[in-house]
């Protein structure tokens, strides 16, 4: 055990980045690098996933009618269909001095009405609106926390913009102009989305505690403590609100709802049967996904659960490797694996109705280096990232791609929407294209 902790630190020292000054001005509008995808024989490949393509004949027809308020994405981790349909013909970039650690977390811009909100590698938040122009810009860290390069995580209500860290600060800001509300500290750093209902919100810590604070003054209203591990996730954790449930996946891969304003457990449904605690290092959970009355999520070990929202029982289990946030419309569930692999699935009984191969046609060094981030489902496209800063556009009706769109060479967050804006972060810039 004491060998395992001495290698693993090693490996963090060895692969921690360094500071890259930029510019801090967005470029002027470029066009888009498209890349062209070449046929080349299916390979096989030894690990015992689903890779196969199943009914790929098959079109699927959105409706486009389901409609999601901001609340109800926010809290239920649902998109769902985005209605976007931008050209994607111009990229321009605001840059940023490299933020350290930016791929061993999953920070995120937040959206407020049509601007969207950020931060730099000094914890510097920044507010743009859709023209991209700088709104305001605020700091509220000591020269010894900026040294320490905190990764902020964000969550608005259109008033006020809470924020928590991984060096275990968390505080409050005007959203209209960015002066600070209040600010505390907690005894553990923070890795988990942040929900907001009501008067409160809630947030998990480190030490897998799920943290219901006041958002009129940051104070403690109850704390509700899960199994914790001795190594912690990279992972960030997710968390869903309804029916008076707040349910939160923690590192070790249980399946938690308590009540949401006392905190009591209603249900804990464990998913992994390891015992080994260093595996939950190694353990990537999906996001969980709200969808009428289950909880949707996956993960790395080949796992696709409905879960039952009122008791935490299991709905069904599907084969499908992937980390992904899925996307629930029109009683479809897509999701896409690491060996790129669109699915598309019936939610109630958790058939594969299709399953198409997006990167069949791709050069086999490129097959290779292929590892999907996250996706959003818009207009008539699907629009997914990857690990090799490439956004792929894949038609929705027949799950074949498009097109290949160059970002960078380096990992790329999640896609988000903005109007007629994609918006993509990744560890010195925020990335628009229209």
């Amino acid at each position: 055990m004491i060998n395992f902790f001495k290698t693993f630190f090693f490996i963090i020292l060895l692969t921690s980045c360094s500071l890259n000054p930029n510019s801090s001005l967005w470029t002027k509008d470029k066009k888009i690098n498209l890349e062209e995808a070449r046929n080349i024989k299916d390979i096989t490949k030894k690990k015992s996933t689903l890779q196969k393509e199943i009914n790929p004949n098959i079109k699927i027809s959105l409706s486009g009618s389901q409609k999601i308020n901001n609340l109800q994405r926010q809290l239920s981790n649902n998109d769902g269909y985005t209605n976007y349909n931008g050209n994607l013909k111009k990229i321009s970039k605001f840059k940023y001095s490299k933020i350290d650690n930016f791929n061993q977390y999953e920070p995120s811009i937040s959206l407020e009405r049509n601007n969207i909100i950020f931060f730099d590698n000094k914890g510097s938040i920044l507010k743009f609106d859709d023209n991209s122009k700088l709104l305001w810009k605020s700091n509220y860290y000591s020269k010894r926390e900026i040294k320490n390069k905190p990764i902020l995580f964000f969550s608005n209500n259109e008033n006020i913009l809470v924020v928590a860290d991984t060096l275990a600060k968390y505080y409050a800001l005007n959203v209209n102009n960015g002066n600070i509300l209040w600010s505390k500290n907690n005894t553990s750093p923070f890795n988990s989305q942040i929900k907001i209902l009501n008067d409160k919100f809630y947030v998990v810590d480190d030490a897998n505690n799920l943290i219901c604070f006041s958002l009129k003054n940051g104070e403690k209203i109850w704390n509700y403590k899960a199994e914790s591990s001795l190594i912690k996730s990279q992972k960030k954790i997710s968390i869903v609100i309804q029916n008076e449930k707040i349910i939160f996946n923690s590192s070790l891969g249980d399946l938690t709802a308590v009540h949401v304003e006392t905190g009591k457990l209603i249900w804990q449904t464990p998913t992994q049967k390891q015992s080994v605690y260093e595996d939950a290092m190694f353990l990537k959970n999906s996001d969980l996904v709200i969808a009428d009355e289950s909880i949707l999520f996956s993960n790395n070990t080949n796992e696709f659960f409905s879960i039952d929202l009122a008791t935490g029982l299991l709905n069904w289990k599907q084969s499908i490797n992937s980390s992904l946030r899925p996307a629930y419309i029109d009683k479809y569930i897509f999701t896409v694996s690491q060996e790129g692999y669109l699915f598309v699935i019936d939610f109630k009984s958790g058939n594969i109705i299709r399953s198409t191969h997006i990167i069949k046609n791709l050069k086999l060094k490129k097959r290779n280096k292929f590892m999907p981030v996250g996706f959003v489902v818009g207009g008539d496209n699907i629009y997914l990232t990857t690990s090799t800063g490439r956004l792929f556009i894949i038609d929705i009706k027949t799950g074949i791609t498009q097109k290949i769109i160059k970002i960078d060479n380096e990992k790329i967050s999640r896609p988000i929407t903005l109007r007629k804006n994609i918006y993509i972060t990744k560890n010195d810039s925020i990335i628009r294209l229209n």
